[in-house]
């Protein structure tokens, strides 16, 4: 295990000091809340992935729609993009839309194949 020193204002430092034995879990949880938090681009898809691990009908994963939140960003994105372009971090946030928009596309095609052959 390591050690770590931290400059904190005093009345987080009281409330730390109250809860020292559990300051290894606290920490643990803020650092995965944090991450869940810049993961907000994913906003809108998590709910197609977890659809799609449900194991779909055909049909429900032929009526697979983006939430408005993401398509919203990815308007937002397509018209920063025409206007001044991307920073990296937006242009890394829309190819992972675009990844999961292929995964989709993939799923959608062989839902069709599968009705088609019926």
């Amino acid at each position: 295990m390591s050690s770590i020193t931290l400059d904190v204002p005093d009345e987080v430092a009281e409330k730390l000091h109250a809860l020292a034995d559990r300051l290894p879990r606290i920490l643990d949880l803020g650092l995965r809340a944090l991450s869940a938090e810049a993961s907000s681009e994913y906003e809108g898809v998590a709910d197609i992935l977890e659809l799609l691990a449900t194991l779909p009908t055909a049909e429900e994963v032929l009526g697979l729609r983006a939430a408005p939140t993401l398509q919203h960003r990815i308007q937002e994105l397509l018209e920063k993009s025409r206007r001044s372009g991307l920073s990296s971090e937006e242009q890394l946030e829309w190819e992972r839309i675009d990844y999961i928009e292929h995964l989709v596309r993939i799923a959608k095609a062989k839902a069709a194949m599968k009705l088609k052959d019926r």
